[in-house]
């Protein structure tokens, strides 16, 4: 948003997003503050190769500032979004406990929350050095010292973001997860109760979301995996909310990137305003099991042979090519993706039974070993 805020011509962050600090590097924006498109990488990267720019002389040189307000101003968008309820969240008198992993959360968060009017809460590894105190992905395995801290405290809700703040994930009042998929499901649940429209989200996110916008009236749409499409799909179809099933949250009419920020907002509003604990919200959606599971091939195999096969093999069932290969089943799905660095294939299976969703993955993987025979 500070791309936006300071009219420029782009932006990079600095992150290694989710993974080990080991992989910091850069994400690069457009002047909407959009991450670049695909083939706008590709161009820069050749553009980079095939040294085809020139270097301006030292008179004409531009200038560096630091901006200490564009925080703030974040902050500031986000609590005067219109169904950020400020007062409701303030009457709910909440006991927050939040993981921000010793990075930019622990100085974004705790200022979001006293803009809302939240004064009751800990920080759990708020010291901002760059030494994750734990992997930074936030998932289960991950997030124990939180729910453990929100047990103990009795607090009504532990929120978890990762090291650059664009994935959001929370944890029941009895310290149960609330589940990274439905952090999207939850808050389009609420964006839906006052604002008519269509969602989107990636292929491989839980189909939950796709029933939340059916019983509100408007259509789901499907993008490939990544936030750039995501993006693109929401502008297309018009979307009022969307994001992926790893916790990201995007309301297009604040901005288009995933910000865990406004997701932290709404969520808080929805209890508020619902008099619901956390628990009795995620009872209340339809409740679906992903499996993520992954095959290693050889680096000759023929993925391409394999994704014909696979289509032949299900050519009665409803077919996605946008992104892999994704099967459709009467309540389930699997979503099949080749990594673009790794001979790898990633099988994601979703059904309302742990076990039915494990089965369909271990089919599928037979499947792909059938056809490298």
């Amino acid at each position: 948003m500070a791309v936006v805020f300071e009219n420029a011509a782009g932006g990079i962050i600095l992150t290694a997003s989710h993974n080990p600090k080991e992989w910091n590097a850069l994400k690069l924006l457009n002047n909407k503050g959009e991450f670049i498109s695909g083939s706008d990488g590709a161009a820069l990267l050749e553009m980079a190769n095939n040294e085809t720019f020139d270097f301006v002389s030292v008179d004409q040189l531009g200038t560096y500032t630091e901006n200490q307000h564009a925080l703030n101003k974040h902050i500031e968008a986000v609590i005067h979004y219109p169904l950020v309820d400020i007062a409701a969240i303030k009457k709910a008198n909440f006991n927050l406990v939040i993981d921000a992993i010793n990075s930019t959360g622990a100085i974004a968060v705790p200022a979001l929350l006293k803009a809302l009017g939240v004064t009751n809460f800990t920080i759990l590894n708020e010291t901002v050095n760059g030494q994750f105190a734990h992997n930074p992905e936030p998932l289960p395995e991950n997030l124990r010292d939180l729910c453990n801290e929100v047990n103990k405290q009795g607090a009504h809700l532990g929120i978890a973001v990762d090291p650059d703040v664009d994935r959001l994930c929370f944890v029941c009042e009895d310290g149960s997860l609330f589940g990274e998929e439905y952090t999207l499901v939850a808050v389009a649940d609420y964006v839906l109760q006052n604002r008519k429209g269509n969602t989107v989200s990636n292929m491989s996110s839980t189909r939950a979301l796709k029933d939340i916008t059916l019983k509100h009236g408007g259509e789901y749409f499907a993008s490939a995996v990544g936030e750039v499409n995501v993006v693109s799909k929401m502008k297309a179809v018009n979307a009022v909310i969307g994001g992926e099933g790893n916790g990201g949250i995007i309301v297009p009419d604040l901005h288009y990137g995933r910000d865990a920020l406004i997701g932290i907002a709404l969520f808080l509003t929805q209890l508020a305003k619902s008099g619901k604990s956390a628990k009795q919200l995620r009872s209340s959606f339809p409740d679906y099991i992903i499996s993520k599971n992954k095959i290693e091939l050889t680096v000759d195999v023929n993925l391409q042979k394999i994704f014909d096969h696979i289509k032949k093999k299900y050519k009665k069932n409803p077919i996605n090519t946008d992104d892999g290969l994704k099967i459709e089943f009467d309540n389930d799905w699997v979503h099949l993706r080749s990594s673009n660095t790794e001979p790898i294939i990633r099988i994601y299976a979703e059904s309302n039974s742990e076990t039915v969703a494990a089965n369909i993955a271990k089919r599928l993987m037979g499947d792909i070993l059938e056809a490298v025979k």
